[in-house]
């Protein structure tokens, strides 16, 4: 069984007579990516905050490897990095201070070959108000794993950066993640969290409404399965198929068996099949299903 490095049982959170987390559990094994979606208002920011120590749960048990961030955060510096939705470091304090700031409180030697594996190396000068936006981004992560913790927390990480800063980000996580560290997404992105998660968590108003892999959450919901196919002949004219752009579409939630009763229909009429595809629903499809209708399942 793959060691669990983050276990969070029946947490709870609240503000005065607000409830921001209620009752929820899940945990985070040791090497996964593992996402943490909602919409606003969820409970993924409390979360986040009591496992980096910032608040105290109001009910339940949480922790990181051990660890009660609470009560031990002295502790947990060292074993967790962290990547805030939105980090302000001091506008004039350089790239190469900034290594040396972070490095320095960890007790460790300045982390320069980060600053080359995010492609800033050649910035070491420039001052924080002077990087764009995915260049803060990158040095922000290059800091928060300059100790080599074994839990790297992502709050939005890609949030308002271009494409090209996005697939960046995205494939130093995935080094990350082959080298051991264990991260948790907390994102809006459903196609960066489908991309990129082993498995995630939905939130809505501070309930786990649903847990699973991408894959496993997507086929449990009731949106049905896009199945487009186009042939050399007419074979499925005056079928239920919808013709679009010289494909007829079909929805099933069966797909085995409908694209079996499609091509037995080919053949037996003697056409050809030219092309055949089948889209399961996204996770943005899903996810939209289950908060739309308040998180059932």
């Amino acid at each position: 069984m793959s060691q669990e490095i983050i276990k969070v049982v029946n947490f709870t959170k609240r503000y005065g007579d607000y409830t921001a987390v209620d009752g929820i559990s899940f945990d985070v094994k040791k090497g996964e990516i593992f996402g943490l979606l909602g919409p606003n208002g969820a409970g993924k920011t409390s979360t986040l905050e009591c496992l980096e120590g910032l608040r105290s749960p109001d009910g339940g048990k949480i922790e990181v490897m051990g660890i009660n961030p609470a009560k031990d955060s002295g502790k947990l510096k060292d074993i967790i990095g962290v990547q805030l939705q939105s980090t302000a470091l001091q506008e004039t304090i350089t790239v190469k201070e900034a290594m040396r700031l972070f490095s320095s409180y960890h007790g460790i030697k300045p982390r320069y070959d980060l600053l080359k594996r995010v492609r800033l190396w050649d910035k070491s000068n420039a001052r924080f108000q002077e990087l764009s936006g995915g260049e803060q981004k990158r040095l922000v992560l290059a800091l928060a794993v300059a100790h080599n913790p074994e839990v790297l927390i992502l709050d939005e990480p890609t949030a308002a950066l271009d494409v090209q800063s996005r697939v960046e980000l995205h494939e130093l996580m995935a080094e990350l993640k082959a080298e051991g560290t264990t991260i948790l997404l907390a994102t809006h992105d459903m196609a960066e969290a489908e991309k990129m998660a082993d498995r995630m968590a939905i939130l809505l108003k501070g309930k786990l409404v649903t847990i699973g892999t991408p894959k496993e959450i997507t086929a449990s919901g009731s949106t049905e399965t896009k199945i487009s196919v186009r042939t050399t002949g007419s074979s499925l004219v005056g079928t239920e198929g919808t013709l679009s752009e010289e494909y007829y579409v079909f929805y099933s939630d069966n797909p085995g068996k409908k694209v079996t009763e499609i091509i037995n229909l080919i053949d037996s009429q003697g056409d050809t099949l030219i092309d055949l595809r089948v889209e399961r629903p996204s996770l943005e499809e899903r996810f939209l299903e289950i908060t739309s209708v308040g998180g059932t399942i």
